[in-house]
């Protein structure tokens, strides 16, 4: 905005006086007869005296096209009847009139209340008769809104539409002028107005004219608006401030405001928005952020644009990225409220004749070209915005228009490695890019999968994971400016082995950061990770292994928190496999994707010691086993004598358990089995260890207990002797054993795919299952084939299944959809716990079905694997 030399030089005064007057506004010129002749009918009511008198108070309703119309949401005068009535009695609102009241009592509006029309002629033929609804008494309230839709084909409504408000105690020194139409907003002291259009892009953040202490008692003629409601072009400024602290934008602000107001005699700050070199933007001229303001700004252009200016003086020095990024934001929203493209050009009516900075001569009246995001100068003969923010104008539009530049993949990792131009992978891959767009202007990224969205970050992400199934894949990057313009990144090839074989092992320890197995001997703290080395450890060969079984137990908590086991190199994603709180040990089964050989362990808060048991691993070699579904069904219950003797297991008793050859289990070439095994009522602290019959007991343990606690976990362990053992170690604990499976070295069964871990449902949110809690016998049914990469032909899915937000003692039971449920459960809770546990469950008609047995509770399910015949 700022006038120069040149300016002066061609006799031009670049003064914002001039230039507010020259906007060829009707509704300008008519608010400075006001403040030159006193305020209008509209603004102040005439004060009267008389006897306290019935009221009625009319507001017209205003078109919005397409059969609509509405008053918007504002103050009135007070009221206490309502209808909505319209010129021709013989019109028909075929669609439907709905009205809501502010209570003058309590501040409280009303829920929507819908106004039946009155039938034409209910008191004969009368000449005056106005169309009209049937009035609705609503209390005494002192405001309102009207929303009107007609359902005609036609798209038409009656003329004359108004909001009729009677009030029967009108104060004794109210207007009594009743019968005149007090239309415009202005006639109330405290009125609302119409929402501003929706814009394509988001609104940025701005701080607004009570947040920088705007002095309103400066601006008493309130705000005047284009002539056409519409704003074609933004022209760019700056100010004539030359260095200064962000800290001072906002005195900047007050200063200039006062100074158009005070010295050159304005209405108000001339520019519509500023912005400082930090990137913050200020509301100036008053009047709403979303409508279209006509402000002072740019000579002979005012009346169909507005204006953002840059604080400090550019000159000679460029604006910064921060000031640009936010002109380019400001700029987008309010062009994308009127269908603009901050690209693009538009026409624009002179409303002076004048020269402007290039030489070009504009005739009052005739229409011009301009860019929509334009210079002071393109309008003005002026420098503004600049000898170096102006050539920065190009910069502002492609970063306010998209799309997103510069979008390139700068790595890829996550477990791909570089072979033979392409990249192989067990499953998981992380991209990561860079852009030279800033993370404001930019909606989302999603991570393309051949082509179909599978991961979406936020603008601000520069990286995210996938698991992807067997077979090769593309895989890009594509960017959302929040014009809606994408751009999509040059895709790279990853190949991932095919399925995987199950080898089970004898369960032995591979990692305890109390003693400094497998990784240093300290405490993981909050945010904290450590990486196992799990491949060429133990019984698991160096190569060729895709997942590997863990049972993993938290334990020396010092407060709530919860663990992940992820693949490692990969991006952690919000599924977790442990919720902990203070002083609790917890195990779970985890299988987990082996990448670089090692697994990493992330911990969310406090403190913990994390210990790691092995049971097995899958691989993508020849060897190894099939997973076939069996059950759920309970093959052991020492409560009763199923399976085993009836009693319960003493200190370092062990219960032997035949599996093969029962229950539905073959005699022979079963490898392992899995089973849920629940401890129950427990005498004392005690941990419980399950392995092969026959065989020397390792230091792995199952579960861990505590006197009075049911606990339960799942267990993959090897068969020998077609048996399994169960040793307790201390006090005495009831043992229940549920199977989901078994693993046959014979080719019946089905194999092993890597997938997630990636949330599929989550009753607290909604996710895959309605949002509300179960209740006492409720079942919820969750999609799993054809969701979350799992492949529509899936036989089972691995899910860890977390329960939290407890009323109650329950337990919680999943099994396949459309199958009679038994009485095999897989988690067991009481109140305020949260549980995790992990399922292998069949999938019938492509789902898996949740039961809560008691009381109330939230569930939650994380994929980490499936399985396919």
């Amino acid at each position: 905005m700022r006038g120069t030399a040149v300016a002066a030089a061609l006799g031009v005064v670049a003064v914002l006086g001039v230039q507010g007057i020259a906007g060829g506004s009707e509704a300008e010129t008519e608010a400075q007869d006001q403040a030159a002749n006193g305020p209008s009918a509209y603004s102040a009511r005439a004060k009267e005296t008389g006897p306290v008198k019935s009221e009625v108070h009319r507001l017209a309703l205003t078109s919005k096209g397409r059969g609509e119309a509405a008053l918007s949401r504002r103050a009135t005068e007070p009221f206490g009847m309502l209808g909505v009535s319209w010129t021709d009695a013989d019109a028909e609102v075929k669609g439907t009139i709905e009205a809501r009241t502010r209570s003058a009592e309590t501040g409280e509006w009303s829920d929507w209340i819908a106004l039946e029309p009155y039938l034409r002629g209910l008191d004969g033929e009368r000449a005056a008769e106005r169309g009209s609804t049937e009035p609705v008494w609503v209390g005494r309230s002192d405001g309102a809104e009207v929303r009107v839709s007609d359902g005609a084909a036609s798209g038409t409504l009656p003329a004359g539409l108004r909001l009729d408000m009677v009030d029967p105690i009108a104060d004794g020194d109210a207007d009594q002028g009743g019968d005149e139409l007090n239309a415009e907003p202005a006639a109330f002291a405290a009125p609302a107005i119409d929402p501003g259009p929706p814009s394509t892009v988001p609104q940025p953040p701005v701080v607004t004219r009570a947040q920088w202490g705007a002095d309103e008692s400066l601006n008493n003629e309130g705000p005047i608006y284009l002539p056409d409601g519409r704003i074609k072009a933004v022209f760019v400024h700056h100010t004539t401030d030359a260095d200064y602290d962000c800290a001072e934008s906002a005195a900047i602000v007050r200063a200039i405001h006062v100074y158009h107001v005070k010295t050159n005699g304005w209405r108000d700050l001339g520019y519509n928005f500023l912005v400082d070199k930090c990137g913050t933007i200020f509301e100036g001229r008053q009047g709403g952020i979303d409508q279209p303001v006509q402000g002072a700004h740019t000579y002979g252009f005012n009346a169909e644009s507005t204006s953002v200016s840059v604080i400090g003086d550019y000159t000679d020095v460029a604006a910064s990225n921060a000031a640009l990024t936010a002109t380019a934001r400001m700029a987008a929203y309010k062009l994308g409220q009127y269908g603009g493209d901050p690209a693009g050009t538009t026409t624009l009516v002179a409303g002076a004749t004048q020269t402007n900075y290039h030489g070009q001569k504009f005739t009052a009246g005739q229409a011009y070209t301009f860019n929509q995001i334009s210079g002071h100068r393109d309008g003005f003969n002026t420098q503004c915005p600049g000898m170096k923010l102006y050539p920065q104008l190009p910069s502002i539009r492609t970063l306010a228009a998209g799309p997103v530049q510069n979008l390139q993949v700068t790595s890829v990792g996550g477990g791909a490695l570089p072979v033979d131009g392409a990249y192989e992978s067990p499953g998981p891959v992380t991209l990561s890019w860079s852009t030279s767009t800033p993370s404001s202007l930019i909606t989302r990224f999603e991570l393309l999968v051949d082509g179909a969205p599978v991961t979406t970050t936020s603008g601000s992400a520069r990286s995210a994971s996938a698991t992807l199934p067997a077979g090769t894949h593309t895989v890009a990057v594509k960017a959302v400016h929040q014009s809606g313009k994408t751009t999509v990144t040059s895709a790279v090839t990853v190949k991932v082995p095919f399925p995987k074989k199950f080898v089970p092992v004898t369960p032995e320890r591979l990692m305890d950061t109390r003693v400094g197995l497998g990784v240093p001997q300290a405490k993981i703290g909050p945010g904290g990770v450590v990486t196992l080395q799990v491949a060429g450890k133990g019984d698991i060969p160096a190569t060729g292994v895709g997942a590997v079984v863990l049972n993993v137990t938290a334990t020396r908590v010092t407060g709530t928190s919860f663990v992940s086991v992820y693949p490692n190199g990969t991006t952690r994603t919000d599924a977790s496999n442990l919720n902990v709180v203070e002083g609790q040990t917890v195990p779970n089964l985890v299988i987990v994707p082996v990448v670089n050989g090692k697994v990493d362990f992330y911990n969310n808060a406090y403190s913990i010691d994390l210990i790691a048991d092995v049971t097995g691993y899958y691989t993508t070699g020849a060897d190894g086993s099939t997973h076939v579904n069996i059950g759920p069904e309970r093959v052991m219950d020492t409560r009763t004598g199923l399976g085993v003797p009836r009693e319960k297991l003493g200190p370092a008793d062990v219960a032997t358990l035949q599996v093969a050859g029962v229950n539905g289990v073959p005699a022979d070439g079963v490898t392992a089995v899995v089973l849920n095994v629940t401890a129950t009522r427990v005498t004392g602290t005690s941990y419980i260890s399950v392995y092969p019959d026959g065989t020397t007991r390792t230091a792995a343990s199952n579960l861990n207990v505590v006197e009075g606690q049911t606990v339960p976990n799942l267990v993959i362990v090897p068969v020998v002797n077609g048996k399994v053992s169960f040793y307790n170690n201390a006090n005495s604990v009831d043992l229940i054993a549920d199977i989901t499976g078994y693993y046959t070295s014979g080719s019946e069964g089905a194999l092993h795919y890597n997938v997630g871990p990636k949330r599929l449902m989550d009753t607290r949110v909604g996710l895959g299952v309605p949002q509300e809690k179960l209740g006492a016998a409720d079942v919820v049914t969750l999609k799993v084939a054809g969701v979350g990469g799992v492949p529509a032909d899936a036989s089972a899915v691995v899910l860890n299944v977390t329960a939290t937000r407890v009323t109650g003692t329950s337990y919680i039971s999943v099994y396949p959809d459309g199958t009679t449920r038994t009485a095999a459960s897989n988690l067991n809770v009481v109140e305020g716990q949260t549980v995790p546990n992990l399922v292998i469950v069949p999938v019938v008609n492509g789902r898996v079905s949740f039961y809560n047995n008691a009381y109330s509770v939230d569930l939650i399910a994380d994929i980490t694997g499936y399985f396919v015949k």
